[in-house]
């Protein structure tokens, strides 16, 4: 029988606000399973960004990563915010342990190479991308692997990868050696079928619920990517999906009845 693993995403919303993280950090830090947390930016990149009048180039919602971006988001994402959430899981008797993907090469990612676009230094992976011996031995000998979205290519370079990605494609990895949960917190209910209604929420969602939901136009862009990687990681072995508003942690962990879980 395989040990349990929660991998768990917190977003940006999150992030900005202390108190909330604050509350969260205490409900991750009481999991008593092995876990792995990833979390995004929040807006801090964005607004020093714009203090060192430094422009920011979105292409459908995504980030173009030239190399002063890729400077800022390094320090924001894999320096100020990971070391504070591991501060703060240290506090906790967590004992966390903050990583980009170039730490112990745990993800390899590739520049990503676009026909049309050049998103600069933006790295995409797979399940072959992440090293799960060298993070299975992190979970090992107990610790918490806290992830920034900061990978590398093993060319010297490093690269701004979706979180959201990074955690699916994680959880997918390591399904092979643990029972493996993935969690994606964010700012709602769950999938929600009216964005206004914080009690529509869709209690599971399938392939198929999904293309019919996109189809008619309910589903808000920020649940887009979130969704298509949940997919992914429920279609390639990830025992369970759930998409969780991140104040239900604790009653999730405890009860399963919070959000809206992924299903084939």
């Amino acid at each position: 029988m395989k040990e349990k693993l929660f991998v768990v995403k917190i977003g940006g919303a999150l992030i900005d606000d202390e108190v909330m993280l604050n509350q969260f950090l205490e409900e991750f830090s009481n999991i008593k399973e092995k876990k792995i947390l990833i979390h995004g930016g929040g807006k801090l990149a964005t607004i020093l960004a714009a203090k060192l009048g430094i422009t920011q180039q979105l292409v459908n919602g995504r980030r173009i990563t030239d190399k002063s971006t890729l400077d800022i988001v390094t320090m924001v994402y894999a320096g100020n915010i990971n070391k504070n959430i591991v501060s703060k899981l240290q506090y906790r008797n967590c004992n966390a342990l903050g990583l980009s993907g170039a730490d112990a090469n745990v993800i390899q990612a590739k520049k990503r190479n676009h026909s049309e676009i050049n998103f600069g230094f933006v790295g995409d992976i797979d399940e072959e991308s992440v090293n799960k011996k060298m993070l299975s031995y992190f979970l090992y000998l107990d610790l918490v692997p806290v992830f920034s979205a900061i990978t590398h290519d093993k060319k010297g370079n490093l690269l701004n990868t979706n979180a959201d990605t990074i955690a699916s494609v994680i959880a997918q990895s390591l399904s092979e050696i643990y029972d493996v949960e993935l969690l994606y917190c964010f700012d709602k209910e769950g999938v929600l079928e009216d964005v206004d209604d914080p009690d529509s929420v869709i209690k599971s969602v399938s392939q198929e619920d999904f293309s019919t939901l996109k189809e008619a136009g309910k589903l808000h862009k920020g649940i887009l990517p979130k969704l298509e990687n949940a997919l992914g990681a429920i279609k390639n072995n990830v025992n369970k999906v759930f998409l969780i508003k991140e104040t239900q942690l604790k009653n999730h962990i405890e009860n399963h009845h919070a959000g809206t879980e992924i299903c084939l």
